[in-house]
């Protein structure tokens, strides 16, 4: 009966490990007392059942299915772009719209997980880490599964603006502008979760990691940038008004 009822309250309240700023589905994966998935997941912001307005907007779980459920609506509206912009005539049409389209669709969901509300959100100040790689090296002391998951996660949250916006932006077509923006957004995104006091860690380790993500995406869509200032070149331009 004691087990069980230990068991039972290991259930309630599972004991997260590794790294204080989960950011995402990292929190799911680090849990040591080893319950169902499905009560991790709904356990706090870490999603499971998606039941109500809560279950889709403030769970890793809901931002998921939302995220998948968006991709039709995302390629309609590449499609409506570049239709638009097809018939006005304008150069690198399908080009401009998916990478815009890709900014918001690659970079909103994991921005979006990063500010969900933690269990003691509102009740305890925000927290700072200002110690470079000090989380860095926290989570490389976990398991394989938490390095990747942590690593890689953060990676991710500003990649698809590293590689998307040189394409769209030719005075983006720069891997240290990229940089520069990239790590604005990431002190932005770090000083939101402690204003707003999320019940989550603002880490100079996730800026480093968000920019690092960014910068290599940038540079994995370096051999398109050509095009990028060619089409910008060959946009239509409205001719001069006449001399008097």
């Amino acid at each position: 009966m004691g087990d069980r009822a230990q068991r039972g309250q290991r259930r309630q309240r599972p004991n997260w490990n590794i790294y204080p700023d989960t950011e995402g589905v990292g929190v799911m994966l680090c849990n040591r007392d080893g319950p169902p998935m499905q009560e991790i997941m709904s356990d706090g912001g870490g999603g499971g059942m998606v039941e109500g307005w809560h279950g889709w907007v403030g769970t890793f779980n809901g931002v998921a299915l939302i995220t998948v459920a968006a991709l039709p609506l995302a390629a309609l509206a590449v499609w409506a772009l570049a239709r638009t912009r097809s018939d006005a005539g304008t150069a690198a049409a399908w080009r401009m719209s998916l990478a815009e389209v890709g900014i918001v669709y690659g970079t909103v969901p994991w921005v979006w997980m990063i500010m969900l509300r933690g269990d003691q959100a509102g009740s305890v100040p925000g927290r700072v880490s200002l110690v470079p790689l000090r989380d860095l090296l926290t989570i490389l002391a976990g398991g394989p599964l938490t390095v990747t998951v942590q690593i890689v996660g953060n990676l991710l949250v500003f990649a698809a603006l590293g590689f998307l916006a040189p394409l769209r932006f030719a005075a983006l077509a720069s891997v240290p502008r990229i940089l520069v923006l990239a790590a604005g957004c990431s002190v932005l995104v770090e000083a939101a979760q402690y204003v707003l006091q999320l019940d989550r860690v603002s880490s100079v380790d996730d800026v480093l990691l968000n920019t690092a993500g960014a910068g290599l995406a940038a540079l994995a869509s370096h051999r398109w940038w050509g095009a990028t200032a060619t089409a910008s070149s060959d946009r239509p331009r409205s001719a001069p008004a006449p001399r008097r």
